[in-house]
């Protein structure tokens, strides 16, 4: 972590950076300073020891002839072994990024719907990002992992002025959501290939991740066979107590029948599980299997009181789908043995 003192005198600041190499976090506080500089700290044991200091006045002081930031608070005394400034990576300048301004919480909102879906394999790394795509007064993401497909599309309540397609990195829009909670609006924008949120005085850049992101229009079935209305919240909690029993991989089974949908799971030498909820179904029975945890993500990111839930048959993907369809979910399904 990068510690500087840009300015002279008893209202400057002190500048804090940190970065990965793929995700860089940068922020300004006010504080009193005397004498100017830069120092690189361990970042892990400078956030550790901030938490834990007593609320009180923190004094750091940069001993270069000891090679120590010295830091103290009320009768607390600790000395960090710090780096030369000049071998800190050089952060992308987010002074020259063109940036529109958003509505934080809508923003935000879209990235927990949607960013769950993202793929935790760094072998494919399109898909560990979110495709994130303003247009006129639309805001759409998507995220998959090739197993499901998380789409949310929100109407801004003003343009956002410019348009902009990026795929972000998943787990930098997921820092964002942390850090950026509490704000009314965000700054983006692109700086060659990195883009660049702002709030208040915090900055974090992230890189662009390179590729072509799979076509989520195309993805989605035209047609379905049947389309079920589901009371998410009812559903939802039937789902995760059946899920305790599907353990080693095991599937969630959905069977429907005339009037109802029984949900049911076993694990061989653990136990098994089934529910039943009345459900507008009519026709032949279907079966289908879906793994549980992905399942569970998908209804979890709807806020409606109902659901709908789109089937072909036991093989095609299955659609979840919130009451004002700005919010989509397809999941793969899993064969069932027997």
């Amino acid at each position: 972590m990068k510690v500087t003192c840009p300015k002279d005198g008893l209202k400057g600041s002190l500048e804090l950076a940190a970065t990965d190499m793929e995700l860089s976090l940068r922020l300004s506080v006010e504080a009193q300073v005397e004498g100017q500089g830069a120092v690189v700290a361990p970042g892990r044991l400078l956030v550790d020891l901030a938490r834990l200091l007593p609320e009180s006045e923190v004094v750091l002081e940069h001993r270069p002839e000891q090679g120590v930031l010295e830091i103290t608070c009320g009768p607390a005394a600790y000395k960090l072994n710090t780096y030369s400034a000049e071998d800190f990576p050089k952060l992308p300048d987010v002074g020259g990024a063109q940036t529109f301004t958003v509505d934080s919480a809508a923003f935000l909102d879209t990235v927990t719907k949607v960013a769950r879906a993202a793929s935790r394999d760094e072998s494919r790394p399109v898909l560990t990002g979110v495709l994130v795509h303003f247009e006129g007064s639309n805001l759409v993401m998507a995220a998959t992992d090739s197993y499901r497909m998380s789409v949310k599309t929100t109407e801004l309540e003003e343009s956002a002025g410019a348009e902009l397609e990026a795929i972000v990195p998943a787990r930098a829009l997921t820092e964002l959501s942390r850090i950026a909670q509490d704000a009314a609006e965000l700054q983006i924008g692109v700086q060659e290939n990195h883009v660049v949120f702002g709030t208040g005085d915090v900055w974090l850049t992230t890189r662009r991740i390179d590729g072509q992101f799979p076509n989520h229009k195309q993805l989605i079935p035209e047609t379905f066979e049947h389309e079920i209305a589901l009371p998410r919240e009812e559903f939802l909690e039937v789902v995760r107590r059946a899920a305790v029993m599907a353990q080693r991989n095991s599937p969630l089974r959905l069977r429907f029948a005339e009037g109802e949908v029984t949900i049911s799971a076993q694990t061989q030498d653990v136990g098994e599980a089934k529910e039943s909820l009345p459900v507008p179904f009519s026709g032949e029975p279907l079966e289908i299997g879906f793994n549980p945890e992905f399942l569970r993500d998908g209804l979890e990111s709807v806020a409606t009181d109902e659901i709908a839930l789109r089937l072909i048959s036991p093989l095609r993907p299955g659609l979840l789908r919130s009451a004002d369809e700005n919010f989509s979910y397809l999941i793969m399904p899993i064969r069932l043995a027997g």
